[in-house]
């Protein structure tokens, strides 16, 4: 059975008022009273219910943080980085991922709102934020994270994704490739949108190559594969001789479809190019190439948005941090 506080304070001699204020408001308690509840404390193995002392409080010290996809390494670097930057700062992070569903996303929000979370970072499902509106307005802050803030009504960390698929076309069409796949979904996630916004312009701006998008269901390996497989079992003559990934994952699958079928080498027959450089594109049978975002500092920097709102309260400026991505050449384009 727990220790309570009543166990203490009956072990001490003490009233229950007195053992708060010592775990509390010690100045308020002369020196001996605090060392005798102090070894009391010590003797029984108390261990003080800040959670239930933080919810009568009004708020705890976590912030909820919801994600797309806790498989993908990209947001798991990102809630290190949150959590790092959390901690340093005498919060906790509670994470949990909505796997592009709206109806996933709506029940973390519920749940972190009935553990009275001091404040939400969430990468939207879709561009539907009526429901972070209404957090924000019951004085909860909340931030964007991995997602641009167009309007500036939130404060938002995330990094150029236009830019981002124009440098992965770029470098493709610059390699001398004029059949580009495009391969990602669902286009309604707006960061895939951009992507694939941005291979577009650098497609268009060439005379001669041409883009073909190949959505998918999810950001997946299966996917990934699913595509690999359907561009592999193509004639020479309607088979692209490049592939965009909108991220790491389908980036894998596509290159595990290419080297199992055994007709097509990466990059001889098709250069490929993911997005998120997580740590498996280097150690990859073959090290894909891929655009690369600052995961941990994107999840720093949230943070740090997150404390100045809970600080400044209804007169908090919203901030919005885009980071700039790198494209990191490897085997699979050169």
């Amino acid at each position: 059975m727990a220790i309570s506080v009543r166990d203490v304070a009956r072990e001490a001699g003490v009233s229950v008022g007195t053992v708060s204020n010592v775990l509390n408001r010690p100045q308020m308690v002369a020196p001996a009273t605090v060392a005798k509840v102090t070894a009391v404390i010590e003797q029984l193995g108390f261990v003080r219910n800040d959670a239930a002392r933080q919810l009568r409080a009004g708020r705890s010290h976590s912030f909820g943080l919801v994600v797309l996809d806790a498989r993908n390494p990209f947001f798991m670097d990102i809630t290190h980085g949150a959590q790092e930057r959390a901690l340093a700062n005498g919060y906790t992070v509670l994470m949990g991922a909505s796997d592009d569903k709206k109806s996933s996303e709506s029940r973390l929000l519920e749940l972190f709102d009935e553990q009275r979370v001091a404040g939400v970072l969430i990468t939207p499902v879709d561009t539907d934020l009526s429901r972070l509106w209404k957090i924000r307005e019951s004085g909860t802050p909340v931030v964007l994270v991995d997602r641009g803030s167009g309007d500036r009504s939130f404060s938002s960390v995330s990094v150029d994704d236009v830019e981002g698929g124009r440098l992965a076309a770029a470098h493709l069409v610059d390699g001398g490739r004029r059949r580009i796949a495009f391969v990602g979904g669902p286009l309604e996630i707006e960061q895939v949108a951009h992507r694939l916004d941005g291979a577009r312009s650098v497609v268009a701006g060439t005379s001669d190559a041409v883009l073909q998008v190949y959505e998918t269901t999810s950001l997946s390996v299966l996917e990934g594969r699913r595509v690999g497989e359907k561009l592999a079992a193509l004639p020479e003559n309607k088979r692209p001789d490049a592939v965009f990934a909108a991220n790491d994952l389908l980036a894998l699958g596509v290159l595990q479809a290419l080297v199992m079928t055994g007709k097509l080498a990466v990059p001889e027959d098709i250069a490929l190019v993911g997005y998120d450089d997580i740590a498996f594109t280097e150690s990859a049978v073959v090290p894909i190439s891929s655009i690369r975002q600052p995961a941990e500092e994107i999840g720093r920097t949230a943070v740090d948005l997150l404390l100045r709102e809970a600080e400044a309260g209804a007169d908090a400026v919203r901030e919005q941090f885009v980071f700039a991505p790198k494209l990191v050449v490897r085997a699979s384009s050169r």
